[in-house]
């Protein structure tokens, strides 16, 4: 009978024993262990002090900044002096100590480098980053028998093809091969044919050209 006793202590006790573990190896599966709370830290805490990175609405360094276009100022270690600006209509963007500043006119590099000579009397060797987060300036204008006429975006590289594609098509008293671009030169019209059906058939090619702010597509 103590046998008996004895055995079944020693089974209940094992028993006990293995729940208790299991229980433990729950809960630090549920629990991250110090090495994973430490690398999850700094990533909350970059998130939470505005680490993350503005999306580039151009990788061109060559591109120059024109009036409503939206731009990211970043001064780094100077949380008050980082900001998303406009540009306004007369090319110049408000920051804080330097308030107005010209920015038309300038690449994202040029106007960095501007920004942080200003700085230089309020910040100690200010590290200045500028990006264009949002391209406003940069517009062409398709007049005349399309299915919508109007200001649209100029992205890098727009042809003229490229261009008549955003208006949806051509209405039915569209003179496809007298179409032409106008562009202001230093102050002086130019125009630039453009044979629809030649360009689509793939002859002429040089007809469509790449286009610039401000070009005016007519479709007669």
């Amino acid at each position: 009978m103590l046998k008996r006793m004895a055995i079944s202590l020693v089974f209940s006790t094992t028993l006990a024993f293995g729940a208790a573990a299991q229980a433990q190896d729950n809960a630090q599966e549920k629990q991250p262990n110090d090495a994973q709370q430490k690398q999850t830290q700094p990533l909350i805490a970059k998130a939470s002090t505005g680490g993350s990175i503005s999306k580039a609405a151009t990788s061109d360094p060559n591109y120059v900044i024109g009036a409503e276009d939206v731009l990211d100022i970043n001064v780094w270690k100077e949380t008050e002096l980082t900001r998303s600006v406009p540009v306004r209509p007369d090319g110049k963007i408000s920051l804080p100590l330097l308030n107005d500043v010209q920015a038309a006119g300038l690449t994202p590099m040029q106007l960095s480098s501007q920004i942080a000579d200003n700085l230089n009397k309020y910040v100690t060797n200010p590290q200045v980053t500028v990006i264009v987060t949002a391209i406003n300036s940069q517009r062409i204008y398709i007049i005349g028998e399309v299915a919508r006429a109007g200001a649209f975006p100029l992205t890098p590289g727009m042809t003229v093809l490229q261009a008549l594609a955003n208006a949806g098509g051509f209405s039915q008293y569209a003179n496809k091969k007298g179409i032409y671009v106008r562009r202001m030169e230093n102050g002086k019209p130019q125009k630039f044919a453009f044979n629809y059906k030649e360009v689509i058939a793939g002859n002429h090619l040089q007809q469509d050209i790449e286009l610039k702010p401000g070009d005016e597509v007519v479709v007669p």
